[in-house]
């Protein structure tokens, strides 16, 4: 079993382990914080735009991520549709809404772990 640090130390330092946390594919992140906000976004204007626009990001990024995510995924997680009356829109798939279920949970874990591990710096 490893000592604890807690020794090491200042006595009443607020010390926790923090972290962030993204899915990499070839060494390379993919799937973290931003691309799940921009995908929730999506599903909830039903438009790229917008949800760039609240996002306070280019539509070209937005485009850039949507993009990188697809090229990991099997299948698009984001459909496009064109015209209509509102000039067209865009719908999340299946395995979008699975992608970002899947990292809420993730993030749920890890969080988890950051708290216990913090824990573990106190005692």
């Amino acid at each position: 079993m490893e000592k604890p640090i807690k020794d090491i130390l200042k006595k009443g330092l607020a010390a926790r382990v923090g972290g962030s946390l993204w899915i990499e594919a070839n060494g390379e992140r993919f799937f973290g914080p931003g691309p799940v906000e921009l995908l929730e976004r999506i599903a909830e204007t039903g438009s790229i735009s917008a949800a760039a626009k609240e996002m306070k990001m280019s539509y070209k990024k937005a485009w850039e991520l949507i993009t990188h995510l697809n090229e990991q995924t099997e299948s698009p997680v984001v459909i496009p549709q064109t015209g209509g009356e509102k000039g067209g829109g865009s719908a999340l798939t299946e395995e979008a809404l699975r992608l970002i279920e899947y990292h809420k949970a993730l993030r749920k874990r890890f969080a988890d772990f950051l708290s216990e591990e913090s824990k573990r710096l106190q005692s």
